[in-house]
């Protein structure tokens, strides 16, 4: 259990929101630790979405951006293409090249956004998984930065670069080959890592899930992986 640091009564943890709450102040409180393992009580079902490492590898040498998620084993898990001269971002993952089925889609939720909300949607369903923010002025220029916000678009956690690492990137001569280290944080928890492979051409970015809990959908920490990719990448 976890006590509210408001009014100090016992709180109970939201597995759908990830998040304690205080019936006593009907309230989310902010709190920084994660609930104990025995929250989780009810865990996802085995999926592909709900693996432990994951790989995403850019093709090299191609028009437009594309991109595979992988397994450890090489196994495809899915393929996405971005589209040209697009005016909203609008990404589809689909199980491979032939792009006959499509698994889950990225989209920009308005023309004009420098804050670059993107929600994830499962295409079976229709339904949002969450949503990703580009905080743009930071990412620009002190490091890569995302927020990432449940179904119900309330913030639960950050996608953030190394300080260091982002400081040398933009600012050093050669900086651009320094392979990018960023944090998944869920309530302040250190939850996830993104770390890109050193490559000359070509990216390949190595996600680790391990201590991802059970209520956070993968797919949008895979969507986020992709973005960076897609868009921070190109914009540098």
């Amino acid at each position: 259990m976890s006590a509210c640091p408001r009014c100090g009564m016992q709180m109970r943890f939201v597995q759908q929101y990830g998040r304690w709450y205080c019936d006593n102040c009907k309230k989310y409180p902010e709190v920084a630790q994660m609930p104990p393992q025995a929250a989780y009580t009810t865990a996802m079902p085995s999926t592909i979405w709900t693996q432990n490492q994951y790989q995403i590898r850019k093709k090299v040498l191609a028009f437009t951006n594309q991109y595979w998620i992988e397994d450890p084993q090489g196994k495809v898990l899915g393929y996405s293409k971005q589209k040209a001269f697009k005016i909203k971002e609008d990404i589809r993952v689909f199980t491979d090249e032939n792009m006959t089925h499509e698994l889950f889609k990225i989209k920009q939720q308005q023309l004009v956004d420098i804050w670059g909300t993107f929600a994830i949607i499962d295409s079976a369903s229709n339904v949002a998984l969450g949503y990703v923010r580009r905080k743009a002025l930071k990412s620009a220029y002190v490091r890569s930065s995302w927020q990432l916000l449940d179904a119900n678009q309330n913030l639960v956690g950050e996608v953030a670069e190394d300080s260091g690492k982002g400081a040398i990137r933009r600012y050093m001569p050669g900086g651009r080959l320094v392979p990018i280290s960023m944090t998944l944080t869920l309530n302040n928890y250190p939850v996830a890592t993104i770390d890109q492979q050193f490559k000359v051409i070509g990216d390949i970015w190595d996600i680790n899930c391990t201590a991802v809990p059970p209520y956070f959908d993968r797919r949008v920490l895979l969507s986020c992986a992709l973005l960076m990719g897609m868009i921070e990448r190109q914009n540098r």
